[in-house]
């Protein structure tokens, strides 16, 4: 079976790549969209959390790989932060959304608040020319 482009490493050039928790609430929607948009603009590629938990070499290779990384979660439990620290990453930022004062089901999903999350999260990355 032939490889993917979705399953290559990603370990060359200046990789910067965004997590979001996608949780079930609406706050976890908040993160995926958010996560989606800056990956649509080119900003950072969004990156599969669910590989990082379950340890698929190539998923943990390249963010190894990465010259930045971001979660985004949604709420306190901070599930994204968590998997990525037990999967051994200690150099990464994050944001919560509750520190952004959204909060677990109390905040609907609407392009305001996705553009929040996202204006939050954009000074992590660097502009690519």
């Amino acid at each position: 079976m032939a490889e993917t482009k979705s399953s290559q490493c990603c370990c060359s050039g200046s990789l910067q790549l965004v997590f979001s928790c996608s949780g079930a609430a609406d706050v976890g929607e908040l993160t995926d969209k958010a996560a989606r948009s800056l990956n649509a603009s080119g900003v950072a590629k969004m990156f599969c959390l669910a590989g990082i938990g379950g340890r698929v070499s190539g998923i943990v290779k390249s963010t190894e790989a990465a010259s930045t990384i971001l979660t985004l979660d949604g709420c306190p439990l901070q599930c994204a932060r968590k998997t990525l620290e037990e999967a051994g990453f200690t150099d990464f930022g994050h944001v919560c959304l509750a520190d952004l004062g959204l909060a677990k089901g109390e905040s609907p999903v609407t392009e305001e608040r996705v553009s929040t999350v996202v204006r939050a999260a954009a000074p992590y990355f660097t502009e690519r020319s």
